[in-house]
Order: C-alpha cells, then sequence, then structure tokens
C-alpha cells in the first residue's frame, strides 16, 4: 500500500468513526486523544479524536488494522481474502461506516439545495 493510500484510509476512517459518535453517542463521555500517522518509519501527520471509550476502541483496531494489511494494492475490507477483522469487530465497522456514508451523502444534497436557493 502506498502511502498517500495509507494516510487517506486512515483519515477517512477517523472522519466515519467520528460523524457516528458524534451523532450516536451525543450524551456519552468523550476522551480527547490522537494518534500519530507513522506508516514505514515516515510520519506524516496525526489524526486528532475526540471519541466515547467504544468508538475510539473502534477507531485504534481500525488503525491498526490497516497498518498491518499485509496486501501491496490494500482491497476493500469487505473483498479481502484475508480479513484481520474480529467478526464482532467488523460487524461494527461495516455499520459505522454504512451509517456515515449515508450520513455525508445527506449533508452533500443538503448543501446542493441551500447553494441552490441562493
Amino acid at each position: 500500500m502506498t502511502t498517500e493510500k495509507f494516510e487517506k484510509d486512515a483519515r477517512t476512517v477517523h472522519k466515519f468513526i467520528q460523524l457516528y459518535c458524534d451523532q450516536k453517542h451525543k450524551n456519552a463521555q468523550k476522551i480527547e486523544g490522537f494518534i500519530e500517522l507513522n506508516y514505514k518509519n515516515k510520519v506524516l501527520g496525526e489524526i486528532q479524536y475526540n471519541l466515547c471509550n467504544e468508538c475510539e476502541k473502534t477507531l485504534k483496531i481500525s488503525y491498526n488494522n490497516l497498518l498491518n494489511c499485509p496486501h501491496n494494492e490494500k482491497p476493500s475490507c469487505r473483498k479481502c481474502p484475508a480479513p484481520c477483522y474480529e467478526k464482532t469487530d467488523w460487524k461494527k465497522v461495516a455499520s459505522i461506516m454504512k451509517y456515515s456514508g449515508m450520513q455525508m451523502g445527506l449533508l452533500k444534497i443538503r448543501k446542493l439545495f441551500k447553494i441552490g436557493k441562493g
């Protein structure tokens, strides 16, 4: 996997988990923290988050799985021939990705209509 692909995927999974946590766990106590993006001995920056315990754990699992992905051409996790997620973690991440993907799509549609009304 290229450094650019790794960074893009890490930031994307963070964005999806953060959106999910912000909307689904509004009343949960949040933890501020960060993950240093370090791939192939190159520091790429950091991801700052403000997540509940459950979502922080999911983010760290996702990041570690991405960091340790053995594929040169990383497939989507759904199509991976050798999944690294445990089944319960995979179901949780798939649910988060589905929910957040739908929410992001709706946000884009809402912005289009706001722009159109001038």
